[in-house]
């Protein structure tokens, strides 16, 4: 069991590291024209596998964008209107 327990913090480490780099860089990885461009995004696939995000906005001439990105109750959620801002989060879970 205890191998269970530490791949798994092995894995929101790996999520929150991630996380973490993307809010000091946001340069580095938000740069969306389009919801496509948010779901192509090569570094979506760096986060533990089992990692949901999921999308809205810039389509259809909408201005605003949002999505969050949810691993066992750790989450970033990033959000745009003239620019970016994201923030990282655990919601509390037992």
């Amino acid at each position: 069991m205890s191998n269970l327990i530490d791949f798994k913090q092995a894995q929101l480490k790996q999520f929150d590291l991630l996380a973490l780099d993307i809010l000091a860089y946001p340069e580095r990885y938000l740069q969306f024209d389009s919801i496509a461009d948010f779901y192509q995004a090569q570094w979506l696939d760096d986060f533990p596998k089992r990692t949901t995000w999921c999308s809205t906005g810039l389509d259809d001439g909408a201005e605003h964008f949002y999505a969050k990105i949810e691993f066992y109750g750790h989450y970033l959620t990033i959000y745009s209107h003239e620019t970016y801002a994201a923030e990282f989060g655990i919601i509390h879970t037992e």
